[in-house]
């Protein structure tokens, strides 16, 4: 089970990202639903890496690691749920969009990577 900084470092950013957007869906754009779904699911992603960072074992490591993933997941989906109902401008969640497409990767690498190794 690797630290993986460059995972770490990316969740925290985007989990930053997340509530500064919560903050402008919620002031800005009066949107109180959907934002809270993606502000949760949001930094729940990071979250889940970090306690995955002090995994028991490889299994415990592989858990958190794809419960991040799904949350990542979800967090896609409520971006694009958001850009089409018109509430993100297309530069905004073509920004967004792009950071949570990266943490996927990283994460489907490092959880293929660790499956390897079991």
């Amino acid at each position: 089970m690797t630290q993986g900084s460059i995972l770490t470092d990316k969740s925290v950013d985007f989990a930053i990202r997340m509530a500064k957007c919560y903050q402008y869906l919620m002031n800005d754009r009066q949107e109180f639903i959907m934002s809270k779904q993606l502000f949760r699911s949001g930094t729940s992603i990071g979250a889940n890496i970090h306690e995955g960072i002090q995994a028991q074992s490889k299994a415990d490591f592989l858990s958190k690691y794809s419960i991040a993933l799904k949350e990542a997941s979800e967090t896609s989906y409520w971006l694009v749920v958001l850009h089409r109902s018109e509430f993100l401008d297309d530069n905004l969640y073509m920004s967004l969009k792009q950071d949570v497409d990266e943490l996927i990767r990283l994460l489907v690498s490092s959880i293929k990577t660790t499956k390897k190794s079991i």
